[in-house]
């Protein structure tokens, strides 16, 4: 699988792309208002005819900023060389004029304007550090991804979506203190793409000290899903999560037979198992356990490939990679 489609919405609010400088349709001259939107700013990928800083002080100049609620960051120029820094810079700058700022994403871009591990990233704190009202944040990319302990006092949402997170940004989330965060959704990828991190750098996740009042865990897209399911088999923070995400990875009948005959898991709201290399028998087991008790089981194959040399090796692999 590949992430071929913008987001749609945000923040709960649905997405509009702010207009290129040279569009001249009624799209581009009647706004939507500020507020009813998550605002996409974003520019052409490979050609530089405008910088996103410029297409940003455009946004800037044309919207009645104040009320705006929620902004996308789409591609900059040369996002296969540029890290974002200029994007923060500039974000950073224009905190005064986003009071009512609560949702932020940082990178909604596409394979075909980068894959996911090639995008390369940098330091996110200084965006936290500056709109500290934020809600939601949201990151996609982890090549060079920084994300050192921090607090945040009212950030809710939590999501970074990579084909390979640093070790280095796993442990500052897992480091850091933040106690209004409700939901936290992490795709840690593979270490062909530099996702590095071991089922022991999540152990802060599974105690929940640090995260008070998270309710929906999402540890996905990872090729250690086995050794996560079986950690949470025991972990406290399960027994107050509504949500619980384990998707998109390399999920056998070991890891599934594992969290099955831990702790209850029959007072979730949602299980999310999709993309999985799961067994008819695990499977059923699954669906029989969880789903007479009201709990909504997602736990369809999708796409999930797998490969299998002359030699009886089976290479499986995570829905999320390059």
């Amino acid at each position: 699988m590949t992430i071929n489609r913008h987001l749609e919405e945000f923040h709960g609010l649905p997405a509009f792309t702010f207009p290129d400088a040279d569009d001249k349709s009624p799209r581009a001259t009647s706004l939507p208002a500020p507020e009813s939107v998550a605002w996409r700013v974003a520019v052409d990928a490979y050609e530089s005819g405008e910088e996103w800083e410029d297409a940003f002080a455009r946004f800037l100049a044309a919207v009645d900023t104040e009320r705006v609620k929620a902004l996308i960051v789409g591609a900059w120029s040369d996002v296969y060389d540029s890290s974002p820094s200029a994007v923060i810079a500039a974000l950073v700058a224009a905190r005064d004029r986003l009071p009512a700022l609560r949702g932020l994403f940082l990178a909604d871009i596409v394979m075909e304007e980068c894959e996911i591990s090639w995008i390369v990233q940098g330091d996110v704190s200084p965006l936290l550090e500056a709109f500290p009202d934020l809600e939601e944040f949201g990151v996609r990319g982890g090549n060079q991804l920084v994300f050192p302990t921090l607090r945040h006092e009212r950030l809710r949402t939590l999501t970074v979506e990579t084909g390979g997170m640093p070790v280095a940004a796993v442990r500052g989330v897992a480091g850091s203190d933040l106690p209004a965060l409700e939901g936290l959704d992490l795709w840690l990828g593979t270490s062909e793409y530099g996702g590095d991190a071991d089922v022991a750098d999540l152990e802060p996740f599974f105690a929940g000290t640090r995260l008070p009042g998270l309710t929906r865990l999402g540890l996905r897209n990872s090729e250690i899903q086995d050794a996560i399911c079986t950690a949470l088999a025991s972990a406290p923070v399960v027994a107050r999560l509504t949500h619980l995400d384990i998707s998109m990875g390399v999920l056998t009948d070991d890891g599934a037979t594992a969290l099955l005959s831990g702790q209850p898991l029959t007072h979730l709201k949602v299980l999310d198992a999709h993309h999985n290399y799961l067994g008819a028998e695990v499977r059923k087991r699954l669906l029989e356990t969880l789903e007479p008790a009201g709990v909504t089981v997602r736990a369809d194959q999708d796409d999930a490939e797998s490969d299998e040399e002359e030699d009886g090796t089976v290479w499986r692999f995570v829905a999320v990679g390059e």
